[in-house]
């Protein structure tokens, strides 16, 4: 069923007049409805959101819950109260995202509904710092973790059909970890991305902004540093392992394999289950892990044998070197290869 309805969530912590003019523009289109949370602010903010119900439907959080949490409350409340299928946009209170560029990711929500439709910023002019600066990072260490490209990882002005809430209800964290899991889970599960230009609008110094640089930038990163500590602990496996072997053979090659083969069987269990979360059934996705792992542990081998022979004499540093130098080709293939997500079709 093509959308042709769109509910637009607000989440609103301690608000201030600015939210209330977003809801006046964005009432005044004709196929929206707006749900406003308040994710537990002061009573001192009672008045504007008693203002707000005039034209939305306010649910609220007698304590602050999150960004994440006040989302899910209004997926929730759509999920109850609609039974076809509709669009769903969700923008900011502080009044950064316009009602123009709420527009056009609707109408790019209509033209691709099995998308995650995303209000991407062009960055130009004068931006704050911090938000130029953390984008930056988190946009590379995005496009290394997830395999995907997103010009604008921080976005809130983000599109979806209704028909994701139950994927989206699934998406781990409360708070502002929530949009970058968004986008994890999203990368994983296939749900390709549509990137909408959109105005960069930045009040003051961005001080509307609750975002803690600190606290949230930490409950962001540690989940993208899963996909990182995994090939570190098997490394740390493979390396042990690889010493033990040469102290005892003396063999560079025996004790490569004997390593790698522990090591691989290590690996591979730590990312179907906690990187990848892949639900292939295990013997074709083994099958496939095993055969890269061959291709690596020859390639390797190959390698630290010329290495040690040519190069740098110490076996110990050349298996390091080596592994570095292998990784980003071990990541890439058991990302696009081994534990690639099929295309998800919105219907799922």
């Amino acid at each position: 069923m093509a959308i042709d309805r769109f509910y637009a969530v607000i989440p609103a912590y301690e608000p201030d007049e600015k939210m209330l003019a977003v809801i006046d523009d964005i009432s005044s289109l004709t196929d929206f409805h707006i749900i406003v949370i308040n994710d537990g602010s002061g009573k001192d903010k009672l008045p504007i959101f008693a203002e707000a119900a005039k034209k939305a439907i306010v649910l609220t959080h007698e304590v602050n819950k999150g960004k994440g949490r006040g989302i899910k409350t209004a997926l929730e409340y759509i999920k109850e109260h609609e039974a076809d299928t509709v669009g769903i946009v969700i923008a900011d209170a502080d009044g950064q995202h316009k009602v123009e560029d709420i527009i056009r990711v609707s109408e790019a929500l209509k033209s691709s509904p099995d998308k995650l439709i995303m209000g991407c910023r062009r960055f130009s002019g004068k931006i704050p710092l911090r938000s130029k600066f953390g984008n930056n990072i988190t946009k590379f260490v995005f496009s290394f973790a997830a395999g995907v490209k997103v010009s604008d990882t921080q976005t809130g002005l983000r599109g979806f059909s209704s028909k994701l809430i139950p994927f989206m209800l699934s998406v781990n964290g409360d708070r502002y970890e929530f949009e970058m899991n968004m986008l994890l889970e999203c990368a994983r599960e296939g749900i390709r991305f549509y990137e909408v230009p959109i105005e960069t609008v930045y009040l003051g110094k961005n001080e509307s902004s609750h975002f803690n640089p600190i606290k949230d930038s930490w409950r962001i990163y540690k989940d993208i540093l899963k996909f990182s500590c995994s090939s570190l602990l098997s490394f740390c496996v493979d390396y042990i392992f690889y010493s033990i072997f040469a102290m005892i053979s003396g063999n560079v090659a025996f004790s490569n394999i004997c390593a790698r083969v522990i090591s691989s069987i290590f690996n591979f269990s730590m990312n179907k289950k906690f990187v990848f979360k892949n639900k292939e059934g295990i013997a074709k996705t083994a099958t496939k892990y095993f055969l890269l792992a061959a291709f690596i542990l020859a390639a390797n081998t190959i390698m630290l044998e010329l290495c040690v022979k040519y190069f740098i004499h110490n076996k110990y540093i050349s298996k390091i070197l080596i592994e570095v130098l292998l990784f980003f080709i071990n990541w890439a293939a058991q990302k696009s290869f081994v534990f690639r997500k099929r295309e998800r079709k919105i219907d799922e």
